[in-house]
């Protein structure tokens, strides 16, 4: 549906570019399961009997990564620019994937960052590496500037100072060679809770079989308002430059 927003106050619906899992698929199924919520669909989902009986409080742990569904972000959330539209970004977001690319192809693991649980490639790919940076850049101009109030959000005093320019240059700090891609499995969690847990999500992962992961899809997600979760709108699949 096309939207227009054209005013500094205009913070919802805010709209993010992700890699997601394609639908049903072993990796879809075992990132939504986990966060107990389809970002596809939309629908809560049951967590794994085994998750349940370990951590009774799993969805606690996971309150803050089911608000964004199972993803890996590649232009983090933002909203439009006065005077751009969905439809436009939805556009950009087709023609930017029919581009010939070098698919990034990781070898994914169970780790942890920054205190929380996630999937993340095992060693850098500088493909994918190049992909989180051209998507940062392509879509800056549907980006509406950050508020005040979204900046002091990001704990600026808490960052380098590379990142500080970054999130004031790009609305985001963790961009360029500051960037790590992730798929988030948990919320931060403390030392003692993290190793048991890391433990059971590495042997729950190894059970699906994921030796490789190719970064050949892109989402369009969105989220309504700020108590709403975000979902997907669009997506599709990259094209190959091979």
């Amino acid at each position: 549906m096309m939207r227009l927003y054209s005013g500094p106050m205009a913070t919802f619906p805010r709209y993010a570019i992700y890699h997601v899992a394609a639908p049903g698929t072993d990796l879809d199924r075992f990132g939504a399961q986990l966060l107990g919520y389809d970002a596809h669909t939309g629908e809560d989902l049951a967590f794994p009997d085994v998750i349940k009986q370990m951590a009774p409080d799993w969805r606690d742990l996971t309150k803050d990564p089911r608000k964004y569904g199972f993803h890996g972000t590649l232009k983090a959330p933002l909203s439009l620019a006065p005077g751009k539209t969905e439809l436009e970004f939805l556009a950009a977001c087709e023609s930017f994937a029919a581009k010939p690319w070098p698919i990034p192809v990781i070898t994914p693991v169970v780790g942890s960052i920054s205190g929380f649980i996630a999937l993340v490639p095992a060693s850098p790919s500088p493909e994918l590496e190049r992909l989180a940076a051209d998507c940062t850049c392509e879509f800056d101009s549907f980006r509406a500037p950050l508020t005040p109030k979204d900046r002091a959000r990001r704990n600026p005093s808490d960052l380098t100072p590379r990142q500080r320019e970054y999130l004031d240059r790009w609305g985001y700090p963790y961009v360029m060679e500051e960037f790590r891609f992730h798929m988030t499995l948990t919320g931060r969690l403390n030392a003692e809770q993290r190793e048991p847990i890391l433990t059971m999500l590495r042997k729950s992962f190894s059970a699906i079989g994921l030796k490789t992961l190719a970064i050949d899809r892109i989402a369009v997600f969105r989220q309504e308002n700020a108590d709403s979760r975000f979902r997907v709108v669009k997506d599709w699949q990259l094209r190959t430059s091979a």
